[in-house]
This record gives C-alpha cells, structure tokens and sequence, in this order.
C-alpha cells in the first residue's frame, strides 16, 4: 500500500546564524530575537495539527534560550544537533568541527535527556570529515545534503575529486542520509538580507512558492510507492504572519492528499523497516 511521508522540520538558529556572519549591529540581531516569537507560533501550529516535527538546535540558542529550547522537548518533538556554532563546517579544522560537535551533544541531551540522532550542518556546507565525523559521534542521519530528494540514502566517505579526472566515488557508509534541497527551505525565499558584496530579494508571496512545495508532495505520491519529503523551516523566517497562515494551509492540503507528518528519525526507522528501499524500487513510471 502507498505511504508518503512529511518531514516538517525547523533549524531554530535565532541569534546564531547572524552572529556566525558577522553581523551583529542591533537590527541582524533583532532578527534573530524573533526566532523566539516565531518558534512559539510554530508549536502552536503543530499542536493544533498533532504533528510531531524535527527541530536542529545549534548550542547557542540552547544557552541563550533554555526555556525556548525546553518548549520544543516539551512539546514531544525531535531534535537534532545543528552544530554550537552557526559557522558552516567546511570552515572550521577538523578539530574544531568535532568539538563543536560534542559540545552541542552535550548540551542538547542536558535539554532531551538523550543523544540526538540526526544532524543538519549550518548552511549545508559539509567538510571533507564531517561524514566521519558524524560516524564517530554516533549518529544514526544526517540531513545536509542533496543526492536525492525522496528517498534516504548512504553516505559515502573518501571521495577523490580533481578537475580534469573522473570522480572516483567513496564507499558507503552506515550513516543514513535524509536529503534536503534549497527549494524546499524557506529562508532563500523570503529572507532579505543586504551585505556589501551580496543581496539577496526574498520576500517572496508565500502561498506562491508553498504552490511548489505541494507539487514536489504531488510528484512524490504520483511515482512512488513510499517516499519520504524533507520541508526546513526557520522560526525567525516563517514566524511572520502570512507565511504562517500559509504553512497551514500547506499543512492542511497535504494531510487531504494523504500525506503522513513524522519525524526524521521515525522516518528513517520506517526506510529500515522496509527493507532501505532505492529508487528503482518503488518509482513508477
């Protein structure tokens, strides 16, 4: 029988994300502070909807907001390890990306009471070791990357990679891979930011671009026999009024196109127990 999955989930960054840019003058930061009013919206959503939901935590917001964070694990949601810091890994040593690593574990299974299982990187920009890395530190997923889009996969290590050569691809590892795109993440969409070098518009009318997030649903229900989509919400981005609204509103269509709303890793359990179906498994032409 056909079982669709949602992935709601929401990278509750706050202050961390402007701060990891530089960008610390009153008003980034202010932007940041609305995370808080925003997360507070979204639980409020997702209890009315009963829907359990995937929240990436870095270790900052956890000790900038302790009872903002606590809500969430109150609330029965997952979390997951986004890092201490919003500073994408492929910035950082190899050294500095572990200890990042076990600190935000550290601080996130004070708040849980457990270890998280998944992982998202700050900006999904992984290292050459954070495969490894995420190995080390016991996780189970990791949800960074886009070598798919509705099925889980392998993760792969040791890529060797030159310009003029054919990529001599890595082998598969046990951490589980639940990919993630740019066009299914609100921030690009809607956020305005201004830099010297860089701007990017945003502000895009929310119900539009919603549109493409149920097409992508339609497309998954239409061609595969399960499958699994991954949506990635940022409380300070979708906290605004109208983009709530229209998250409900995508909410409610999918739910009346079949869509069952889990969390990443019951998703991820659910693929194991069918036998870690590949694409050629259960799409349909």
């Amino acid at each position: 029988m056909p079982r669709h999955l949602v992935c709601l989930t929401f990278d509750f960054d706050a202050l961390s994300g402007w701060i990891a840019r530089g960008l610390v003058t009153p008003t980034p930061i202010s932007r940041g502070e609305f995370g808080v009013v925003g997360a507070a919206r979204a639980l409020s959503l997702l209890a009315k909807h009963d829907i359990r939901a995937t929240w990436f935590i870095p270790g900052v917001t956890i000790a900038t907001y302790p009872d903002a964070c606590r809500a969430v694990v109150e609330a029965g949601h997952e979390i997951g390890n986004h890092g201490w810091t919003h500073v994408p890994p492929a910035k950082l040593t190899r050294a500095q990306e572990s200890a990042g690593l076990a600190r935000a574990n550290e601080a996130l299974a004070a708040l849980a009471g457990r270890a998280p299982e998944g992982y998202r990187s700050p900006s999904w920009d992984l290292s050459p070791h954070t495969v490894e890395l995420l190995i080390e530190h016991g996780f189970a997923y990791d949800s960074s990357m886009m070598g798919g889009d509705y099925l889980p996969y392998r993760a792969r290590t040791g890529d060797a990679i030159a310009l003029e050569e054919a990529v001599a691809f890595g082998p598969e590892t046990d951490l589980v891979e639940m990919p993630i795109s740019w066009a299914l993440d609100d921030d690009p969409h809607f956020e305005f930011v201004r830099t010297d070098s860089t701007i990017l518009p945003g502000l895009m009318n929310a119900r539009a671009v919603f549109e493409n997030w149920l097409d992508d649903f339609a497309y998954m229900a239409r061609h595969y026999q399960w499958g699994v989509i991954t949506y990635t919400c940022h409380p300070f981005v979708i906290g605004r009024g109208h983009r709530m609204l229209a998250l409900e509103g995508l909410i409610e269509r999918l739910a009346d196109q079949g869509a069952a709303f889990v969390t990443m890793a019951d998703a991820l359990a659910e693929w194991r127990t069918t036998g870690s179906p590949k694409h050629a498994d259960v799409f349909v032409a």
